[in-house]
């Protein structure tokens, strides 16, 4: 099985990022055969995304080579960061660049959501209209988690988090992230 994992933020310090590597090394443990691809969305920096462009240039490359990936994966593991209530610049760009090949960015994959966030509502905002767009934008979506508090809830020294109900939430998410899909009653 083959993970795809990203923190949807360009930032080299996000909290994030953090999230995601914690996540894929539980990943790690809880299936030990996994093969986890981790990207960094600032290898995929392009113009940002307009019609216009769109018309005279066609699709960036790193477009089609996040999208591609996405195809190649068997489940998508994602962590975003909130801005504003919503995604990041950063990962809207992509994601538009990418609807424009294809509108099911997801391609059926099973998703997991997690949102790292210092505030006591650990991501509610983005992780709600993620969770929302999923459907819509052809994601399996398995579930999500929001964790906030974040300096109460990691170790940032021994890079785990701290909360055993958070831990055990984690795992149980990633769970649902590679358990087979379920298949309608006849």
């Amino acid at each position: 099985m083959t993970i795809l994992a990203f923190a949807a933020t360009n930032s080299r310090h996000s909290i994030n990022r953090a999230l995601i590597g914690h996540a894929t090394m539980r990943l790690a443990k809880i299936v030990p055969d996994v093969r986890i691809e981790t990207l960094d969305l600032n290898d995929y920096e392009m113009p940002i995304y307009s019609i216009d462009r769109e018309k005279a240039d066609g699709i960036p490359a790193p477009a089609q080579d996040f999208f591609d990936r996405i195809g190649a994966a068997d489940a998508i593991l994602v962590s975003f960061a909130e801005h504003n209530g919503f995604v990041t610049a950063a990962w809207k760009n992509v994601f538009d660049w990418m609807s424009r090949i294809e509108a099911k960015v997801w391609q059926g994959k099973p998703v997991a959501m997690l949102a790292a966030s210092p505030g006591p509502r650990a991501g509610a905002n983005v992780l709600a209209s993620q969770e929302m767009l999923a459907p819509h934008f052809g994601a399996d979506l398995r579930g999500s988690l929001g964790l906030g508090r974040w300096p109460e809830a990691w170790d940032a020294e021994g890079k785990q988090l701290l909360r055993p109900e958070d831990t055990r939430a984690l795992d149980t998410l990633l769970g649902q992230l590679v358990a087979p899909a379920k298949t309608a009653a006849a």
